[in-house]
């Protein structure tokens, strides 16, 4: 009693006590309480030392999306120098095909950024073509090669729905223009049927009907391996022109095409056909399968022209920053050909090898593919935070951090976060699959630390998705404020 009215005396005039900050985890999860009914929330916050701040089952199992390529980019880092030492761009060669005729071989090696548009300058298919054109006026057959990699177009777990966008466009080492075809369509006169801009490469069915007003309601359908795009719905007489994008199933196919076009533009007769050479997926692409033996890999032979190797940290900021999953998907068979022959297979052991480094149990992710497309991934928060942490102490955990978007600056974060206390604050991968998203980085809070983060929602009901969004962004928010 003495004791407490001695601390009493000495007390400033006017403190008041005050009142202790509510413990987190129920403010917590109260905010996530308040999203869709049934969905499932995995939350993992630690400082960068490693200490739990929070956790809402971060030992579950979560479909991850897109946070698939925090681990396949965070690989990519920690062996750049020796993808970087094996990195070689895209090719072109001339083979004798009969007395005085040749064919063009476009051989690819995993390159993604391999364009054609109207005024590229880096990497461009242009520039392969112009060697061809020096060289020879006569061609018979234009081949598209991937057999860099086994063909494997698609991982495992991939939505047969996705295939025809270009979300879920196939994967191959002979990639132009990021395998997408773009498409505009424009409105004619009330009743009649709107004009569509696009490559010859597909068929349009067009079924469209221009009507009044400023709306537009178009769907695209085009089944698996088909070149036919059926185009249905409505566009509004006064609307701006609409852009469509559509997958390309077989890259190298679609790139053979696209050569055949610059050769003749430049005056050089195709007398021949369109062909590919893929390299099927055997046994032996398996490291679990081959054992010590080596993996296959086809020989290179000399090419005509090269284009210089790719920047790879260029790609992986394209990777984070806007989700690309070609460049992704691709990055993982760049790791699989390091010690492997590129397949799936092997990208999935160079990920569990860099995943043992990093600590990560065995049990805590599955990966079916580099992009997160797959809906037979899995992580756990906890294994995330561990990722984020390990890569904080490397050599490239700056550099790794600095491709992932910035809450409401720029990639798929920039209107996310807006006006609150996170701006500019949070560095963090999203994800985005059905009845599925993800948010993992790092976040700055309001006392200025920086704490390692996973947040996962997962089985919210159809249409739900933007509301389990916003309640997982509120509760980081009430997060950052609290630490």
């Amino acid at each position: 009693m003495r004791l407490a009215l001695i601390f009493a005396l000495l007390a400033p005039t006017g403190m008041v006590a005050a009142e202790p900050a509510p413990p987190l985890l129920p403010v917590v999860e109260a905010i996530l309480a308040q999203g869709p009914a049934g969905t499932r929330y995995g939350v993992m916050v630690t400082t960068l030392e490693g200490e739990p701040l929070l956790a809402i089952n971060p030992d579950g199992r979560f479909i991850p999306a897109s946070n698939t390529k925090l681990f396949v980019t965070a690989a990519a880092f920690s062996n750049l120098s020796a993808l970087e030492a094996a990195a070689t761009g895209t090719g072109v060669r001339l083979e004798p095909a009969g007395p005085g005729l040749v064919d063009v071989v476009l051989q690819g090696r995993g390159e993604s950024q391999l364009a054609s548009g109207p005024g590229c300058t880096n990497a461009c298919l242009q520039t392969l073509a112009d060697a061809v054109a020096a060289k020879t006026r006569r061609v018979r057959h234009v081949v598209g090669d991937d057999s860099w990699f086994p063909a494997e177009r698609w991982g495992p777990g991939m939505s047969w729905n996705n295939i025809q966008t270009q979300s879920g466009t196939g994967i191959s080492a002979l990639t132009l223009d990021d395998n997408e075809i773009a498409a505009t369509v424009k409105p004619g006169a009330i009743g009649s049927t709107p004009v569509v801009e696009t490559s010859a490469y597909y068929r349009i069915d067009n079924r469209l009907l221009t009507v009044a007003g400023d709306g537009e309601a178009i769907v695209d359908e085009r089944a698996p391996n088909s070149d036919v795009v059926r185009l249905t719905g409505t566009i509004g007489v006064a609307a701006k022109p609409a852009t469509l994008r559509f997958g390309v199933d077989d890259p190298a196919d679609h790139a053979a095409w696209r050569l055949r076009e610059l050769l003749r533009a430049r005056g050089i007769v195709v007398s021949g056909e369109i062909a590919t050479r893929h390299r099927q997926l055997i046994p032996a692409d398996d490291p679990a399968i081959r054992g010590g033996a080596p993996p296959p890999r086809p020989p290179l032979p000399e090419m005509l022209a090269t284009l210089p190797a790719p920047d790879l940290i260029a790609d992986m900021k394209i990777i984070n920053k806007k989700s690309q999953n070609v460049y992704s998907d691709l990055m993982l068979r760049r790791l699989a050909r390091l010690a492997g022959s590129g397949s799936i297979a092997d990208g999935q052991a160079a990920l569990r090898a860099v995943m043992a480094q990093a600590g990560l149990p065995a049990d805590s992710f599955t990966f079916a593919d580099g992009s997160g497309m797959s809906s037979y991934n899995r992580i756990t928060p906890r294994a995330a935070t561990r990722l984020l942490i390990w890569a904080t102490q490397q050599p490239w955990g700056e550099a790794w951090r600095n491709t992932l978007p910035i809450a409401g600056v720029d990639g798929t974060l920039r209107n996310r976060f807006k006006d609150s206390g996170l701006q500019g604050k949070l560095f963090a991968k999203t994800g985005s699959l059905n009845a599925a998203r993800a948010l993992s980085g790092y976040l700055v809070t309001r006392s200025g630390r920086t704490l390692a983060f996973s947040a996962i929602a997962n089985d919210m009901p159809d249409g739900a998705d933007a509301r389990a969004t916003a309640v997982v962004d509120k509760a980081l928010v009430a997060i950052a404020e609290a630490l």
